[in-house]
Order: C-alpha cells, then structure tokens, then sequence
C-alpha cells in the first residue's frame, strides 16, 4: 500500500514538473513574441533604431533560437548603414535556416547596392535552389546582368525565363524593349493599294524605300515614300516624300520618338514633325505623351498625343487619342491597335480600330486638310513573320468608312504588304 502511494506521488510530481515546464516555455514565447512586436514597432513606425535594436538583442538572450529577433536585428544594422554587422545576422539566419526568404532579399539587395555583383549572383543561386517559386529571385539575377551592361546574358536568361513564365507581363516587355537595343540593320519595301466604292476615283499607290539602323542607343530609320493617286483611270497627282525617324533611349524604363518629312509635291503635306515620350513602368505597362506638326500647301496644324499601352501575356494593347483643332473646332480621334506575339517581336498578329484621322495614317496624310473634320471609321488586321532570322514579311487588310463630304460616304480598302531583309 505504502509503495502504491510513493509512486502515485511520483507520478503527481512528474506530471506538475511537466505542466510547468511548458507553461514556463509558453509564457516566455508570449513574452519573447511580445517583445518582437515591439522592436518590430520601434524600427519600422516610430524609427527608433537604438530602441529596436536594444529590444532585439534582448530577444536574442532570451530566445537563442528565435530567428526572427537575428533577422530584424540585421534589417536595424542594414538601415543604420552598419553593413558588416548586418551581413552577419542575414548569414546566420539563412546558414541556420534558408528558408527565410527575407534573409536572401536584405543581403541579395545589399550586394546589388554595393556593386558586389558576383557574390549577389552566387547568393542569388542559392535563393531561386532553395524558394524556387520565387519569381523575384529570378529577377535580381536579371538585375545583376542589367547592371553589368551585359545584355548578352541579359538576353540569354530573358529567353529561359520567358519559357518558365510565358504569360508574364512585365518579362514580355523586358524582352522587346532589349531586343530594341541588339546592333542590327535591315532593308526594306512597303506598298499600299486602296480602292474605292466611289465611282472614277482612285485607286492610290503609295509606295516604300526603307532602311532601319538598329544599335544599343536606339535606332535610325531613312524612308523614301512614293505617292501615286488615280481618277477615272489616269495618274491625277503623285509625288516624292523623304522621311526620317529615330528612337532614342533615354533611361532605363524610358525611350523617345522623333520623326521628320519633307515633300515639295502636294500630294504629301509640305512637312511632318513629330515627338513623342514614352515611360516603361511595370506589370508590362507603357504610357506616351506627344506632339505632331504638319504644314500642308495652306495651312498648319498642331496635334497633341497621348497613349496608354499594356502587355497581357503575349498580347500588346494600345490606345492613342489625338487632340488636334482646325480653326477653333476640336477634331478628336482615337485609335486602338493590339498585336499577339507568336515568338519574336517581328512575329505577330494584329487587329486595330480607330474613329477620326490622325497626322499617323500615312496612306491618307495627303487628304489631312481635307478629312480632319469629316467622321470615319476603321478596322483591320493583319499577320507578320519572321523566316529564316532574315526576312521579314507582313500583310495588312484595313476598312474604312469616310466621309468625303458632308454627309456624303465612301467606303476604302487599304491593303498593305511589307518585306525586309535583316542583316
């Protein structure tokens, strides 16, 4: 009897012994968890640093093993520009447990900022090993590249990515906008044949000489345009156009455009000027501000543009609006085009829409004077394909719905056929 009593207090004191071992261990979790909820307060909402960190260290006394206090402990030393201090903390966060994606964000940032790019690339590695959904991982990778200016590499890791996050956005407009910047040269033909349901009127030629020059600041395009205009069957005006235009890269996420033509026959306006600014930001998103000039054989006009654009996947959409007035009337027109992208950026399908005229139509540029106050409505499409890495070849159906006169229509259709040669 006495030995069933000893051991039936044996078990009561071990039991007790237990509870309060793991209500010493509870307490001291709400204890150390409370205490990071209050560094974390200091460091990030009223930024008192000293406090922060003396709470952290605090932290790192009572709970050894609690991570979370070595981690802001680093974030404290990063922000107080005590760099040595806070790569140490990062490192032994991630030696100890790697799967603190913060840990590899601080310290792959860091590097990056102090131009440490084969240890940022190195840490980066072992980040996308370890948190291999992590799409930022991968895009730091591509930062060091960028920063770097190595655009070889750049473009070789866009295009494994592009196959690991086909429908992505923002890499699908990384991809186009670096593509813009590869050294290249291409030569080329376009023609246009409108027809009308007009009767004795038309059709109009207008034809193309081109040449592109493509190189890491930009590129360079010479177009030589041809116009040649028929009624009841005889050339009723035709005429030369020399045109140049140019894109210029001004910043990482920006680029511009300048164009200029000149013509001495009334077929074209007498000149077109043309500039237009356009800002990158993200989630494949691009918007553009811009004006257009062009002085016809009577008078002048001044057009305002403005554009808003966007990739979705592997299709790009862009709305342009044009804000032009002749003679105190407003004159507004709008255009919408969209592509989708097959494989590289020459290789396309596109669809547009447009209500007005605008100084962009060339086919119909010559009749700028005569259409800006007059409706219409268009639409087409058309196909465009790479072969062979050398040539180039697209074709382009458009409809449109003019009014000639006051409450007089005619309907036009515009087919487009292009061909380059890229060297």
């Amino acid at each position: 009897m006495i030995q069933k009593n000893i051991i039936r207090t044996l078990l009561i004191v071990f039991l007790y012994s237990v509870t309060l071992s793991n209500y010493t261990l509870f307490a001291q979790k709400i204890d150390t968890d409370s205490l990071l909820t209050e560094a974390l307060h200091d460091a990030y909402k009223t930024r008192n640093y000293k406090l922060a960190l003396k709470k952290s260290q605090l932290g790192i006394k009572l709970a050894p093993d609690y991570l979370d206090f070595y981690l802001l402990s680093g974030r404290i030393y990063q922000l107080t520009q005590k760099s040595d201090s806070a790569r140490f903390y990062y490192n032994y966060v991630i030696e100890r447990n790697p799967k603190y994606e913060e840990a590899f964000s601080y310290l792959i940032n860091m590097d990056l900022e102090e131009k440490k790019y084969r240890e940022a690339e190195i840490l980066i590695d072992k980040a996308i090993e370890t948190h291999p959904e992590n799409k930022t991982f991968r895009y730091n990778k591509m930062t060091v590249y960028q920063s770097q200016n190595d655009d070889k590499k750049k473009s070789d890791y866009l295009k494994i990515l592009q196959l690991q996050y086909p429908d992505d956005s923002e890499l699908k407009q990384r991809i186009f906008n670096l593509d813009t910047k590869n050294n290249s040269e291409r030569i080329g033909i376009n023609y246009s044949y409108t027809t009308f349901n007009r009767k004795s009127y038309g059709p109009w030629h207008l034809g193309s000489l081109q040449y592109i020059r493509q190189r890491n600041w930009g590129s360079l395009i010479g177009r030589v345009n041809y116009s040649n205009r028929y009624a009841s069957g005889e050339s009723l005006i035709d005429g030369v156009q020399y045109e140049a235009e140019s894109y210029l890269f001004t910043g990482k996420n920006n680029y511009s455009y300048v164009g200029m033509a000149y013509s001495e026959n009334p077929v074209f306006p007498k000149l077109k000027l043309g500039y237009s600014f356009f800002q990158n930001f993200k989630k494949g998103w691009e918007a553009d501000m811009g004006i257009r000039y062009v002085k016809t054989q009577d008078t002048e006009f001044t057009t305002a543009v403005i554009g808003i654009g966007k990739y979705v996947g592997s299709y790009w959409i862009n709305l342009k609006s044009y804000i032009q007035s002749d003679k105190n009337n407003l004159y507004p027109a709008f255009a919408i085009n969209t592509r989708y992208y097959f494989n590289t950026r020459f290789d396309y399908a596109s669809f547009s829409a447009g209500y007005g005229s605008s100084p962009d139509e060339r086919s119909t540029l010559g009749q700028y004077e005569e259409r800006i106050s007059l409706n219409s409505y268009r639409i087409g499409g058309g196909y465009f394909k790479l072969f062979n890495d050398h040539y180039i070849t697209g074709i382009q159906l458009t409809l449109n719905n003019q009014e000639y006169a006051p409450d007089l229509k005619q309907t036009e259709l515009e087919l487009a056929l292009m061909f380059q040669y890229k060297f």
